[in-house]
């Protein structure tokens, strides 16, 4: 049952019919829709064994599909390789923001600042993708949250990715330095009702207050950290106004933000997935942009316990800055290196760049991480095609077979030509590489 205060609060604000249209469609089976990573794969009703419609494209995004049924995502070897991300379609509208990037005419930093799972990062990964030298902080409070995230964005595969642990008050040393912040706030979550029946049980009018209040602390935190002229993506999964329209007029108010565009997303409405509220607002009146932050002199490595590596690598790319950290050999794009370590010294970072190899004496032994980025340079491993079955043994850290004749050392395993992870061929068996705690334990 749907708590009355709420129903109540809902036609006050919607009106009786659209609050009860609403109400109507918390009661019906959630679509089910994924959004396609554009750096991996090409037309996924071609490329993907998944159930999907060729009509079935969601309006709010170019890589959004909406699927027939829901698949275990879990037994398919696409999901791990990074191919595609499971996501409700209506929060895949924050690229209406993609109509302004080219409007920078820069390379640009974005701080996706309640990250986790890692949803909006990965989509704003693929936004970048056409606008070169640009990077992303993509930032979650709740460390066991961060680490699900960090996962996620490794197996995306972009490099120009710095993953940190940190309170929003935290980058008020950052000041002026990002062109645009995502905060998708945490909320009552009134929008995600159909999905989460536990959500109904905890809301109360008294939560709706806090998570407002809540709301206006985080932005003003991170605030100072947005360049003048710069963008916010605010968005909740909630419905009320003091969560939503409040906050906006609040911003607008408070700090002399333009709305430039307000969004509203029910369930059962075409195209939509879950209940979502999204706006997007422009520091300042945008003609002139204030340069942010000036970094004085180099990086001191020393104080983020780094060393260059001056040896060659064979399995990176040209264009990558590689360093030691402890027994770790990490890559940093050259492009936005010193950048990238900035961030790092500033907050709180577990996951930056690219964990190429671990260093073992003279020996370097590949990460899952080098096979899922970027990074890799071309032929640098044996390479073997898995039939699905062995990419699930794969996946479950179980021993592999390879073919016979294939070379002793380590090879990259692939299903359906993307790069899942490494083996090392000892000979007569195989030590399966994959991170134990991403390992799949579904049958």
């Amino acid at each position: 049952m749907l708590p009355q205060p709420f129903i109540e609060s809902l036609r006050l604000s919607m009106g009786t019919e659209c609050a009860d249209s609403i109400i109507a469609a918390l009661d019906t089976e959630p679509p089910v829709s994924i959004r396609i990573n554009p750096a991996k794969i090409g037309n996924p009703l071609l490329e993907l064994e998944l159930p999907f419609d060729a009509d079935a494209l969601s309006p709010l995004s170019r890589y959004g599909y909406f699927l027939n049924s829901r698949p275990s995502f879990t037994l398919d070897p696409m999901l791990h390789a990074g191919a595609y991300y499971v996501q409700e379609s209506s929060s895949m509208s924050l690229e209406v923001v993609s109509t302004l990037l080219g409007s920078f005419g820069r390379p640009l930093k974005v701080l996706d600042l309640c990250a986790a799972p890692g949803g909006k990062s990965t989509h704003l990964i693929s936004l970048l993708r056409d606008i070169p030298h640009s990077f992303i902080v993509s930032n979650e409070v709740i460390r066991s949250r961060a680490t699900i995230l960090a996962e996620n964005i490794a197996k995306w595969g972009s490099s120009n990715v710095v993953v940190t642990n940190n309170d929003p008050a935290d980058f008020s040393s950052l000041t002026g330095y990002f062109d645009i912040i995502a905060v998708d706030a945490p909320c009552s979550g009134e929008g995600m009702f159909r999905k989460d029946l536990k959500a109904r049980d905890e809301w109360s009018e008294e939560n709706v207050d806090i998570c407002a209040a809540r709301q206006r602390r985080i932005i003003s935190d991170i605030w100072p950290s947005l360049k003048e002229g710069g963008l916010v993506l605010y968005s909740t999964c909630t419905f009320n106004k003091k969560e939503n329209d409040e906050n906006v007029e609040w911003m607008i108010n408070e700090f002399h933000a333009e709305a430039l565009v307000v969004q509203r997303f029910f369930p059962g409405n075409k195209g939509c997935g879950e209940g979502f509220f999204l706006a997007l607002l422009r520091k300042g009146n945008g003609d002139d942009f204030i340069p942010g932050i000036k970094k004085s002199g180099k990086i001191d490595l020393k104080s983020l316990r780094m060393e260059p590596y001056k040896k060659k690598c064979p399995y990176v790319k040209e264009g990558f800055n590689l360093f030691t950290k402890g027994e770790l050999l990490k890559g940093y794009p050259a492009n936005v290196c010193d950048e990238m370590l900035f961030v790092e010294s500033r907050l709180r970072c577990i996951r930056s760049g690219v964990a190429v190899a671990a260093l073992k004496g003279d020996s370097l032994v590949p990460e899952a991480d080098l096979a899922l980025s970027d990074a890799i340079a071309p032929k640098a491993f044996t390479e073997v095609e898995l039939s699905k079955e062995e990419a699930l043994k794969f996946l479950s850290k179980e021993p592999i077979i390879l073919p016979g004749g294939t070379p002793k050392g380590y090879v990259l395993v692939k299903y359906r030509s993307l790069p899942l992870g490494f083996l090392k061929n000892i000979g007569n068996r195989t030590n399966n590489l994959w991170p134990v705690n991403w390992r799949i334990r579904m049958s």
